[in-house]
């Protein structure tokens, strides 16, 4: 059974760890997919140590022929879609159709940021001084270490690495032990592109182990992380003391606002992609529905009616059209929170337990489920759940609709469905969020565009489309006075 490599130095190498656990397929335990090795820390600093070193050679080289490597990569991501989108379903559990959308997106994700290469661009700027040019330019930093979760293991690593290496930064990669298989095929990619030994390293490891080292290390210069909150604190607060540029992505707690003149059957059919899409497992899924009290039970009919003709089963499997959750911690939390919702006086709708029987005993299935008259107040309402759990709140008013949107700690993403001009624009000013949709699903966004919240959900820099090579450059301003006279400036 194949044990997965850690990628040092242009070479894959087998860890050194006494410790190792079980990729195993969430649909169906009895199925292992290899075995992960939980390396010490000692690999991390060849890693990092090999990052150092390719850096001064990678830096140098122009910007377009580092594009030329990333447009190659999206190349060769195409030729190995369907082989990548298949070892994501069978160790993360989406569905077979779900993870060729996330390998797409992230084959979009390097076509833009190969065209970005010739675009990494200052600007001239008037000096107050006679026969003086200035200038600014963006520079890389040296090393970038990018820890990445399971949920999306293609596309997240993607849209951070492709724009460090771009920008001429090294990458060291630790990617989630749930999903080492799609990892090393991500980084055989790059490696395939054509990547100088050391430009790209990878290493499989603990968040405790690989993870704080990357993290705490001197040599490394940025960090960029997608995960919880916990952690994204715990790794801003070690930046801030190194003072190190981080970069945090977190929760979700996204609402979309149904309102009364609302196209009901979209809002129904987005609501419901946003909310079981990927079996909820996504920081952009629709968590709460905000819905007007004169349209509600019509909505929730609907709604209940399309959530319980989901078919549920193995990615794998063509009819499905929900996964298992990806592992069983994964699937006790989602259990927890719907043992609270029910505690808390929540009215089930729909779903609200475990799929047991054939072919579900083997896999870690959960139902679509729907709580109806929750209360902003409810845990339900206020903490992630990360699956496939809809809380349903009732408002009388659009600004009753908007405060319930906006209390909660997370600020990620939003929708409201409604042809009231007024009330679609003043949501789109109003809304506490990083990104927000209308008449269209929480979930999706764009290579070229930004993706990132406020609150408690992001610190730092957006990612993707254009803003995502400030975070990985630093600019320099430069004065070139050509008067060849000795003078007083009044420059600071």
């Amino acid at each position: 059974m194949e044990t997965y490599k850690n990628f040092i130095n242009g070479e894959w190498i087998s860890s050194k760890s006494q410790k190792f656990v079980e990729n195993r397929n969430p649909a169906n335990t009895d199925e292992v997919l290899g075995m992960v090795a939980i390396s010490p820390i000692e690999e991390a600093q060849a890693a990092i140590k090999a990052a150092q070193a390719s850096y001064p050679a990678w830096r140098k080289l122009p910007p377009p022929q580092r594009g030329q490597m990333i447009a190659k990569a999206a190349l060769i991501m195409q030729e190995r879609k369907a082989e990548l989108a298949r070892a994501l379903t069978l160790e993360e559990g989406k569905t077979f159709k779900e993870s060729l959308g996330e390998v797409q997106k992230s084959i979009n994700v390097l076509e833009f940021m190969a065209g970005e290469s010739r675009r990494i661009a200052g600007e001239t700027l008037s000096s107050e001084l006679p026969s003086n040019f200035a200038y600014t330019l963006k520079q890389p930093m040296g090393v970038i270490s990018t820890i990445t979760p399971w949920n999306f293991p293609v596309s997240i690593p993607c849209w951070k690495i492709a724009p460090a290496l771009v920008t001429g930064n090294t990458v060291v990669f630790k990617p989630a032990t749930l999903t080492p298989w799609t990892a090393v095929i991500v980084t055989e990619i790059f490696q395939q592109a054509g990547l100088p030994a050391g430009v790209l390293n990878m290493v499989i490891g603990s968040g405790s182990g690989v993870g704080e080292e990357f993290v705490t290390n001197p040599a490394i210069r940025a960090i960029s992380f997608t995960g919880s909150n916990d952690v994204g604190s715990h790794i801003y607060n070690h930046g801030a003391k190194r003072m190190v540029k981080v970069q945090c992505e977190m929760g979700g707690k996204n609402p979309v606002v149904v309102m009364e003149d609302a196209d009901l059957e979209l809002a129904v059919e987005g609501t419901i992609m946003g909310a079981f899409g990927s079996t909820g497992q996504r920081c952009t899924a629709t968590s709460r529905a905000i819905v007007v009290e004169t349209i509600a039970d019509q909505f929730i009919r609907q709604l209940a009616a399309r959530a319980q003709a989901l078919r549920v089963g193995p990615g794998m499997e063509p009819n499905s059209d929900m996964g298992p959750a990806v592992d069983p911690g994964q699937l006790d939390t989602v259990l927890h929170y719907l043992a609270i919702g029910k505690q808390e006086g929540a009215k089930l709708v729909c779903g609200g337990e475990r799929l047991t029987g054939p072919p579900y005993d083997k896999g870690y299935f959960v139902t679509p489920t729907i709580f109806d008259y929750v209360t902003p107040q409810m845990t339900i309402a206020q903490e992630e759940i990360f699956g496939p759990v809809l809380a349903v709140i009732r408002v009388k008013t659009f600004e009753e609709a908007l405060d319930i949107a906006n209390n909660v700690k997370y600020g990620l993403t939003s929708s409201i469905y409604s042809s009231d001009t007024a009330k679609v624009f003043r949501f789109a000013d109003e809304i506490e969020t990083g990104i927000t949709h209308i008449n269209s699903p929480t979930v999706g966004g764009e290579a070229h565009l930004p993706f990132g919240g406020i609150k408690g959900t992001g610190m730092g820099w957006r990612e993707q489309g254009r803003t995502a090579i400030d975070f990985y450059t630093e600019i320099k301003t430069v004065y070139v006075d050509y008067t060849g006279q000795r003078r007083q400036s009044n420059l600071y």
